[in-house]
């Protein structure tokens, strides 16, 4: 499988991670929230990865990847990620 192939994912587990980072960030409904299952073929990289992304209307982008598969990632994996710089990337 390529680097960074897609994985398919169940859709409501996706939706309700979506759902939870909105309600963490406090976030509107202009804002949009991308949650991406990615696979890594590289050596050292986790099998799955997830990614998530806030992209404003206003203001920069915000990214943070997980380095597990999104149907193990629970709120506190979420709130420990968005919370704190430890994951999190600036897109500009």
């Amino acid at each position: 499988m390529p680097l960074g192939a897609r994985q398919p994912g169940p859709p409501q587990q996706l939706r309700a991670l979506k759902e939870t980072v909105r309600g963490l960030l406090g976030l509107d409904d202009d804002t949009a929230v991308m949650v991406r299952r990615l696979a890594c073929t590289e050596p050292g990289c986790p099998p799955l990865e997830t990614v998530v992304a806030v992209l404003p209307m206003d203001g920069a982008a915000r990214r943070w990847t997980l380095h597990q598969a999104a149907d193990e990632i629970t709120e506190d994996d979420l709130r420990r990620a968005l919370l704190t710089d430890e994951h999190h990337h600036q897109d500009h």
